[in-house]
């Protein structure tokens, strides 16, 4: 058995001996797991490897780019944000953006860019990968282009674009990028250890991300043209990640660098009325408007049906989450970060051997359904 490292409260045994399998069977290669119940930490623990040479141990320090589970950060920096009055979510995006108001879009509101709905979901323009480290060019086409559909009829997930698109609007209130923002107000006052934008200092203690197997990567298979765009244009290399110019760079829907314990630090926040490590950051009714349902449908990019509230997914057919006020999101590969506010229960998968999903997989699965059935079985 596979030794899995930190503390685990002994109620949730199972979910740390279910780690431990993962880890020994090769599922993972390394991973970690935390949560926090009532706003305390009841689970906190790692094992494996930081490699895929197996040279470097996954320390409780090691950190890993989690993909999308970044966007749970930069929704909850705009929550922040609205919830001190600065930001209104039912506003056109150009009154904060003039610019924006181009090519047909002065009617999408914040809203929309929190709920993939905006019809932004990839870049008109030819992109290459390293234009993604130019916030003010990536802006500046997003702002230029005509949407793809129609805003606000249907959903479709801005994977690379919603992070510049809510970023942006979040950059012309505070005057300050939204790594700086969110380091400033969330991460910081919660000594969590999660960064948008990760300084050089940090890099040894970044594990390799190791790409899904040939054949389930995002660009693999049969894909509508929305899904084609937003995975060649630019392509999606998870090499990428391993470049000072990725971990340099602010890219709010895909390059935020932390581990379970520091993303569960951060979204406890959501699970637990608006305070975690015993501090209150937002009010109650700020954190609840994440529940607030945007858009569903079939998503025109992923391909499934979804429910998106702002900023995050909401339980639905394909997530039938046992508590109904619940909002997650999960990144590529198979990062996850669930907030359930009945339960009032935070719960993060962080891992860095790659499976071809972008809304987590059985690995994070199994560990949480431990955690709930524990809870919800005595």
């Amino acid at each position: 058995m596979t030794t899995v490292h930190g503390t685990c409260d002994p109620r949730f045994e199972r979910v740390r001996e279910a780690l431990a399998a993962s880890l020994g069977s090769g599922a993972d290669l390394g991973a970690s797991f935390a949560a926090t119940l009532n706003g305390e930490p009841v689970i906190d623990i790692w094992g494996g490897w930081a490699d895929a040479e197996q040279a470097r141990p996954w320390e409780a320090d090691t950190i890993v780019n989690v993909y999308s589970t970044t966007k749970t950060m930069c929704a909850l920096t705009a929550l922040w944000l609205a919830d001190q009055g600065e930001l209104d979510f039912a506003r056109p995006v150009a009154d904060y953006w003039p610019e924006f108001a181009a090519n047909g879009k002065a009617g999408i509101n914040v809203a929309m860019l929190m709920s993939h709905s905006a019809g932004l979901s990839g870049f008109a323009e030819p992109m290459q990968p390293a234009d993604l480290y130019d916030w003010d060019l990536a802006c500046s086409r997003l702002a230029a282009q005509a949407p793809f559909w129609a805003p606000g009829t249907a959903p479709g997930y801005h994977a690379i674009t919603q992070g510049f698109l809510v970023g942006e609007v979040v950059r012309r209130i505070s005057g300050k990028s939204l790594g700086t923002l969110f380091a400033e107000e969330l991460a910081g006052p919660l000594g969590a250890d999660f960064h948008i934008g990760l300084a050089a200092g940090h890099d040894g203690r970044v594990a390799d991300l190791v790409p899904p197997p040939s054949g389930a990567s995002i660009s693999d298979g049969p894909q509508s043209d929305l899904a084609k765009n937003m995975s060649s244009n630019p392509r999606i290399d998870p090499l990428d990640t391993r470049t000072r110019a990725w971990r340099a760079a602010e890219i709010p829907a895909a390059n935020g660098h932390g581990n379970a314990r520091s993303v569960v630090a951060v979204q406890t926040l959501m699970a637990n009325g608006g305070v975690a490590g015993g501090k209150r950051l937002l009010s109650e009714a700020g954190v609840r408007r994440a529940l607030e349902l945007q858009i569903e449908g079939m998503d025109g990019v992923l391909g499934m049906p979804v429910r998106y509230g702002l900023g995050y997914g909401l339980p639905g057919p394909l997530r039938p989450l046992p508590s109904p006020n619940t909002v997650f999101w999960g990144g590529y590969g198979g990062s996850l970060v669930v907030c359930d506010m009945d339960l009032k229960l935070c719960m993060s998968f962080v891992m860095n051997k790659m499976a071809g999903t972008t809304v987590g997989d059985v690995r994070a699965g199994m560990l949480m359904a431990g955690v709930w059935g524990a809870l919800l079985t005595g």
